[in-house]
């Protein structure tokens, strides 16, 4: 069976991880989650002639998880990761991180659900186990860095390493990424973020791994089916409490819910409230009452946000900032009002009103393809109507 070593990848491997010496003489630490992408990681990196280590982290519960779909890091992910390395030739380790997991990332996503937030467990996980743990591991084995199948690149400037956006606007993860340290970025190598993804799975096929046509995961690996609100009642029983549907501006009760933890800021579908003269949306989740307030589109226009526990890469530019206030919207034009960074909290305005700021969600900041940093967002400012 042939290695990308004897079949050579259509790529200069060796410039996609930018290395502080010859390859020969380096030590890649990769973090294998079984998907496509950082099985490609991998390959680059045995292709480019450093000594390679891959690095699962399992979790949740591997039995559990086996078979479904859309999942990532359980189940038939870490054996896939196992067969791509043996593929490879380069070593492979499992660590349990299920217990990590589950606290940092599983708990709060039921907990800001209960408190009528919008969470993002994908932020939460790179801040904690994935970056974290990963960093210290792949130190402690002295690797040269730490690379990852993020479409997102890192680009160096005058003053270190910046975060800019993916090559490919329809892939880009920068908005996950953007709590990224310095000291991290210095030693985090993202060699896909130059890539289109067709590009990445003719790479898979070249190398022969077994998940080329592998479909990618899904945002929230640990909720495959898509029904969030059963995980928040399985950890949070409370979350499932009825409450009542209320006009934002007239106070009249419309419906009943069965729990604010089915409801998002901007959601206009599932209300259960027809025969109103025109459409409503959620507008408000006030978890103290239990209440679902909602009220015509206009009343989700947002001036201004409260975003905390900011981070900023590199030094703040004296250039106009965009903000991307969910995933996949465009960035906006915004200014600041205060210091970025160093977890500070921090007001953004909008140059226009933006519709459907939820709190719990991020606000993600960029000076043209470059991150600037962002935050969290604790509270909104209704445009003037």
């Amino acid at each position: 069976m042939m290695t990308p070593a004897s079949s050579p990848l259509s790529v200069n491997a060796e410039a996609l991880f930018d290395l502080p010496r010859a390859a020969s003489e380096c030590r890649i630490v990769v973090a294998m989650s079984g998907g496509v992408d950082s099985s490609v990681v991998a390959a680059l990196a045995a292709q480019s002639g450093a000594e390679v280590i891959g690095i699962t982290l399992q979790l949740y519960d591997y039995g559990a998880a086996t078979g479904r779909k859309g999942a990532c890091c359980a189940g038939d992910d870490i054996r896939d990761a196992q067969a791509v390395s043996d593929r490879l030739g380069i070593a492979h380790y499992v660590f349990d991180h299920e217990s990590a997991f589950r606290e940092e990332v599983v708990e709060q996503f039921a907990d800001d659900y209960l408190a009528g937030r919008t969470p993002i467990p994908c932020i939460r996980c790179n801040m904690g186990p994935k970056f974290t743990d990963l960093f210290r591991m792949a130190r402690e084995l002295g690797a040269d860095c730490l690379a990852t199948g993020h479409y997102v690149r890192r680009v160096m400037g005058q003053a270190g390493p910046q975060l800019h956006r993916a090559l490919d606007p329809a892939r880009d993860q920068s908005y996950f990424l953007y709590a990224t340290t310095d000291a991290q970025l210095d030693y985090l190598r993202f060699p896909l973020g130059g890539l289109p993804k067709a590009q990445v799975r003719e790479l898979a096929e070249e190398a022969g791994l077994r998940v080329a046509a592998k479909p990618d995961s899904q945002d929230i690996c640990f909720v495959p089916d898509g029904d969030y609100a059963r995980i928040v009642k399985s950890l949070r029983p409370e979350g499932g409490t009825p409450g009542s549907i209320v006009h934002a501006q007239s106070g009249e009760v419309l419906g009943e819910h069965p729990g604010i933890i089915h409801y998002t800021v901007g959601q206009r579908r599932g209300l259960d409230i027809g025969g109103q003269p025109q459409p409503l949306y959620v507008v408000e989740l006030d978890a103290a009452s239990g209440e679902v307030r909602v009220g015509p589109k206009h009343m989700l226009a947002v001036s201004e946000a409260q975003i905390i526990e900011t981070n900023r890469i590199g030094p703040l530019p004296d250039a106009p900032l965009t903000a991307k206030v969910r995933s996949l919207s465009k960035p906006v034009p915004v200014t600041l009002d205060g210091p970025l960074g160093d977890g500070a909290s921090v007001r953004i305005r909008f140059e226009n009103p933006e519709f459907g700021v939820a709190p719990g969600q991020a606000a993600v900041l960029y000076c043209g393809e470059r991150v600037v940093g962002g935050g969290w967002l604790e509270t909104t400012k209704a445009a003037p109507a």
